[in-house]
């Protein structure tokens, strides 16, 4: 096993359970670059801004959880893939609209670049639009 597999499984839990940049930060680059082809995340450049918006999302969705589905890491690239499923039901105050009580269930995958053992970027695949249907949002 490569040896920033450990740290991607840290930095992942870390990001998908909310804890923020604050918790995150230890597997990354400080300057850690992000990108997403998804509306919602369209002005988020940086890790440290999506580790942030992770961890407000959970005040939307209280119940969120993700199941993985793979992991998967190419040493030869440097980087870990993390296909999960995120689980959630809009039941926090926030957002575009009012709790919904409507639950998502949406595929996604990043794809987090590594130098040494730290992430330099992080790729974000993700269906938002679909996501944003079952919850009602759009």
């Amino acid at each position: 096993m490569a040896s920033f597999t450990n740290a991607a499984e840290k930095f992942f839990n870390a990001c998908e359970t909310g804890k923020g940049w604050e918790g995150c930060s230890a597997y990354c680059a400080p300057d850690a670059t992000f990108l997403a082809q998804a509306s919602p995340l369209s002005d988020v450049k940086t890790l440290a801004q999506y580790t942030d918006w992770m961890k407000a999302i959970m005040t939307l969705f209280p119940d969120a959880r993700y199941e993985v589905k793979s992991f998967a890491t190419d040493e030869k690239r440097r980087n870990v893939a993390a296909y999960a499923v995120f689980h959630a039901t809009h039941t926090g105050q926030g957002g575009p609209v009012p709790p919904t009580g409507r639950s998502m269930s949406t595929d996604y995958v990043y794809i987090m670049e590594f130098k040494d053992d730290k992430i330099v970027h992080m790729t974000k695949i993700w269906n938002a639009e679909l996501a944003m249907k079952q919850v009602g949002w759009a």
